[in-house]
């Protein structure tokens, strides 16, 4: 008989994705027919009285301030990591090998042998796995994987994804630890171009070469928290007290695809007025789609099998009950959100902890992402194009 009972989360991390993380599971049992029941079981944070808070909030049952504590609670069948990526690796073996499924933020991993010690550890212990790169649950991008499996949009030829943003643009941003290489990996590059390289993987194909440039434009910012000026040595001038900026802040990328695609990649925090556009654009020989998460209930398509005197870019307003996922929702033109990306990756997570069946992207997914990132900054180390080393599964075969 099918395991029945309720699926027991635990959480470990309360900020900016603990927040996404925790509006998905309480949603997606109110809007998608679950297998499951879901019990929000524990939520982890350092501080606890932030933890505390942030239960209460979001209907949390306890609280732990040491994931440790967290993963060892034998009332907790799946860990929800959604801490710096220095502490993807150690949460995430730690649950595997205690016999929890893992719900993983992106990127998957601080590096690729980090990357490669999760996915042996899940596969080891037989345990459900997924890496959050919601935006292959946009609607839209998936009818976009539609058309391509049809032959709408025929052979492939160009892909070109840009990811924008402007957050860190004023100098006087504090020194966050996403701007720290020891906790964050790399800046916009593994931040932004991790889910644009996961979207070309699902969209396009495996990417084979890559070409990378990066460039750092402000070296050093002022600490958290040090509001207070502090004198330097020997001058007495006031000065505020900062901190090294250690990754990138814009990265471009130039890619082959394994079956010939040529495409290109910017991810970069420093475009003003560039809030969170995630755009792609892929041409083939039929035809071209293009997608823009400002606008993430369109999708724009090309067909050349339109009548010459009629060809043109229409927009496809993806809101329709035949669109996936948007039949739970709302009627026809009712618009959703960023947030729903979360709802229905919990919703595919939950079915396929109950089924057994693989959901992806899973973490050979994820490692298959750092492999590309991972060639990218070592192309930009060394100026000369990098083939990217295939992926070994601990379960056999390579990719």
């Amino acid at each position: 008989m099918p395991d029945v009972s309720p699926l027991r989360i635990g959480i470990a991390g309360t900020s900016f994705m603990g927040r996404a993380h925790s509006n998905a599971w309480l949603q997606a049992p109110r809007f998608f027919d679950l297998p499951r029941t879901i019990e929000l079981r524990a939520a982890c944070g350092r501080d606890r009285t932030a933890a505390e808070d942030f239960a209460r909030r979001w209907g949390w049952q306890s609280v732990e301030t040491d994931w440790r504590a967290l993963v060892a609670r034998d009332d907790v069948d799946v860990i929800d990591v959604c801490v710096p990526q220095a502490l993807h690796a150690p949460v995430a073996i730690a649950a595997a090998r205690a016999g929890k499924h893992v719900f993983c933020e992106k990127p998957l991993a601080l590096n690729r042998a980090d990357a490669e010690a999760m996915l042996a550890a899940v596969q080891q212990a037989g345990v459900r796995h997924v890496v959050n790169h919601n935006y292959r649950r946009v609607p839209a991008i998936q009818l976009a994987k539609r058309l391509i499996d049809e032959g709408r949009i025929g052979r492939i030829f160009h892909w070109r994804a840009t990811y924008q943003q402007d957050w860190i643009i004023d100098p006087e941003f504090p020194l966050t630890w996403h701007l720290q290489r020891e906790h964050a990996g790399s800046g916009p590059h593994g931040d932004l171009n991790s889910h644009s390289i996961d979207l070309a993987h699902f969209l396009v194909g495996r990417i084979e070469t890559v070409s990378c440039l990066t460039a750092r434009f402000i070296g050093e910012r002022p600490l958290p928290g040090a509001g207070a000026a502090t004198f330097s040595a020997g001058t007495g001038t006031a000065t505020a007290a900062r901190g090294a900026v250690t990754v990138e802040d814009a990265a471009l990328l130039h890619v082959q695809f394994a079956d010939g695609a040529v495409g290109s990649f910017e991810a970069t925090r420093f475009a003003a007025g560039r809030k969170n556009r995630n755009r792609f654009e892929i041409y083939g020989s039929e035809g071209s789609l293009a997608f823009d998460l400002e606008r993430m209930n369109e999708l724009e398509f090309y067909s050349r099998s339109d009548p010459e005197h009629a060809r043109g870019f229409r927009t496809i307003l993806v809101t329709e009950a035949c669109h996936p996922y948007i039949g739970r929702w709302w009627p026809p033109g009712h618009t959703i959100g960023y947030e729903h990306t979360f709802v229905h990756a919990v919703a595919d997570f939950v079915t396929a902890v109950h089924t057994g069946a693989a959901v992806h992207p899973d973490f050979s997914d994820g490692l298959r992402v750092i492999a590309v990132l991972e060639a990218a900054l070592e192309s930009a180390a060394s100026g000369r194009r990098i083939t990217v080393p295939p992926v070994h599964s601990p379960s056999g075969g390579s990719t």
